[in-house]
């Protein structure tokens, strides 16, 4: 089985795959201040309670947007699966054509969508990650990798928001009914969530302006609030939890023996 590791900025997302199965998937915090022994505890612990063994993985392949926790979870995966991790860096086989002005400066994750998206789903069609960054992709009808646009989380806009306005208050994210809504708290809601999927839709529509075309372009969607802005929009076409963590095992079978 191979396991695979996607490092975002808040989560550390991991699944197990048997050939094309999921066989698990589990997540854990990102925290730079945990030493490579209390992940390897906490990973160890998830396989065992799934009824798996460190012995059960055959090979190991590793995205990260976190540079300075890339050493740590290197380590852990080598002293608590006794595995040298393939890792999604420049250079690795993609088996995509990335028509980026400079490719090395694409992040892991979005190679991982960009090769995940081309296989699942084919061309044309965008791709969002809603992740700490909102990432959007476009896969050409080719299977090209075209690029994409970068804005900031619904998390992150919404923690500027109370960080900048001093009377503004810290508010969970949840979707009001309505739009027009009576107290401060609901209002923020309203204008940060539905905000967020005005926001969507039309970064969505301007990418199928750009792409042409007549045939219908798919919008695949994946992260934690990607079923809140779907909820509210009919720009999304799917929503696939597991899309990194997809490309992250077909870059293991394009790569293990490269």
């Amino acid at each position: 089985m191979i396991l695979t590791l996607d490092v975002g900025n808040t989560n550390i997302k991991c699944a197990l795959y048997e050939d094309e199965e999921l066989k698990k998937a589990w997540r854990m915090s990102t925290d730079r201040h945990k030493t490579h022994d209390e992940y390897g505890v906490l990973l160890s612990m998830f396989l065992a309670n799934a009824g798996f063994d460190k012995r059960d993985v055959e090979g190991v392949i590793l995205s990260s947007v976190v540079p300075t926790i890339n050493y740590t979870i290197e380590h852990m995966i080598d002293d608590y699966i006794g595995k040298t991790p393939i890792q999604v860096v420049p250079g690795i086989k993609t088996g995509i054509n990335i028509r980026y002005d400079n490719p090395q400066a694409l992040g892991a994750d979005r190679i991982c969508n960009a090769v995940a998206a081309q296989r699942y789903y084919g061309g044309p069609c965008i791709f969002i990650d809603f992740g700490t960054a909102t990432t959007f992709g476009v896969i050409s009808k080719k299977g090209e990798f075209l690029g994409g646009a970068i804005c900031p989380g619904l998390k992150l806009s919404s923690e500027a928001l109370t960080e900048r306005a001093a009377q503004l208050p810290k508010v969970e994210l949840v979707k009001p009914e309505t739009v027009i809504t009576r107290n401060t708290i609901s209002n923020m809601q309203a204008g940060i969530v539905y905000g967020y999927v005005g926001q969507v839709d039309y970064i969505v529509r301007k990418m199928k302006s750009e792409i042409g075309g007549t045939e219908h372009i798919r919008v695949i969607a994946t992260g934690g609030l990607s079923r809140m802005i779907a909820s509210e929009t009919s720009t999304i076409d799917i929503i696939d939890g597991l899309l990194t963590l997809k490309g992250l095992r077909l870059l293991y079978e394009r790569n293990a023996r490269a």
